[in-house]
């Protein structure tokens, strides 16, 4: 099993990953362990593309099952093929804005709101994350752009569009893929 897990910041797509991956005994693998260079701060060097992407198909070839978790939108190489299987999370934007103001302040603590950098680092991928169902925030990772992912993608898709619990929700996976 080959599943590729996605959706917009905040949607619970790292959580079910880790869900899926221990019901099923298998990898999850997170897209932005390739994408960004490991700083401290996290999550502000970008990795130079083709380091990422031969990463990611390294520690892929090396697991006969995997989860892979994240946006691969604008990624190099041909990944709709790689799948037997995708799920797609969707949730309205405020949900997900407050997930995400509470997973960052757990994630960071006080200095995302107290250190003038850090609040402005936080405060712009809050708006990043708050315009990817218009668009309006730009880049890749929008909805517009993961439909059109859908479209493309050469496996079964699940969409998970309604704010399930994380159990719920590999009840629906493991239904599909079982």
């Amino acid at each position: 099993m080959k599943l590729h897990l996605f959706g917009a910041s905040g949607t619970g797509v790292s959580t079910l990953g880790a869900a899926l991956a221990e019901a099923l005994g298998i990898p999850y693998l997170d897209s932005d362990t390739y994408f960004w260079e490991a700083t401290d701060p996290p999550f502000t060097v970008r990795r130079a593309a083709d380091a990422r992407d031969a990463r990611l198909a390294a520690d892929l070839a090396r697991h006969p099952h995997w989860i892979l978790g994240g946006s691969l939108l604008g990624w190099g190489g041909d990944w709709r093929g790689a799948f037997d299987g995708a799920v797609f999370l969707w949730l309205p934007t405020a949900l997900r804005l407050q997930r995400l103001r509470r997973r960052e302040l757990l994630r960071y603590g006080s200095v995302i709101e107290t250190d003038p950098v850090r609040c402005a680092r936080h405060e712009a991928f809050m708006a990043w994350a708050a315009g990817y169902d218009d668009g309006s925030a730009g880049g890749h990772r929008t909805l517009a752009n993961h439909e059109g992912w859908l479209r493309e993608l050469r496996c079964p898709v699940l969409e998970l569009r309604q704010d399930w619990s994380v159990d719920e929700r590999v009840a629906a996976v493991l239904g599909v893929i079982r």
